[in-house]
């Protein structure tokens, strides 16, 4: 049978769900210190993180600790897609089961960083998310392209270019054992963010960092 996006994203969930609780654990506390490494010396950065449900990497410890010198962001639900507002406690569990932080007024459109979890990723780094196209809609309207991390608690990757054009793609992805960078073509509108390299020269490709 060819490998499709439905039945990658079908394995890759099976997977997540056969892992114990108590390796979840371990897993994602080894991702929290590669995540709290990388951003031990950048600061004043916008950068826009999740709210960790069930198979999703727990980043809450991560979030805890790069507050203290960044602005947070959380996605807020909006018909389709989110926006994003200002993290503050306490969160609210809205649709999905989603934990969100309070509506805001701000029309944030630009960012430096996104730490997004990925169920998936693909030859070409593009992410398999659980179906409902929300951050695809996102980051279609965003006026930069912020630098992406994807997270997951176990590797979950592809060989095969299954994913649409529409769907995002890394900068890194970052699993318990093993950070993966992703070099994209040169693009005149790509900015370096403070603190992460740009990785441009070579193409649409993952190298172990």
């Amino acid at each position: 049978m060819d490998m499709t996006k439905e039945n990658f994203r079908k394995n890759c969930l099976e997977k997540f769900c056969r892992s114990s609780k108590f390796n979840k654990i371990y897993r994602d506390n080894l991702i929290n210190r590669q995540l709290i490494t990388l951003f031990k010396e950048v600061k004043g950065q916008n950068i826009l993180c999740y709210w960790p449900l069930g198979l999703e990497v727990d980043i809450r410890k991560t979030i805890a600790r790069i507050r203290k010198n960044n602005n947070i962001f959380l996605p807020f639900m909006q018909e389709i897609s989110f926006k994003m507002v200002p993290f503050r406690l306490p969160l609210s569990r809205k649709k999905f089961n989603i934990y969100e932080a309070g509506n805001s007024f701000k029309n944030i459109r630009k960012i430096d960083v996104a730490i997004i979890p990925a169920v998936g990723v693909d030859k070409k780094s593009r992410r398999i998310g659980f179906g409902k196209g929300m951050y695809d809609r996102f980051f279609e309207k965003l006026k930069n392209d912020p630098y992406k991390i994807f997270l997951q608690s176990q590797i979950c990757y592809t060989e095969k270019d299954i994913c649409d054009t529409h769907d995002i793609s890394c900068d890194m992805l970052i699993t318990p054992r093993i950070r993966l960078l992703h070099r994209r073509k040169v693009n005149a509108d790509y900015r370096t963010v403070r603190g992460f390299n740009s990785h441009r020269k070579r193409g649409s490709r993952f190298f172990h960092f």
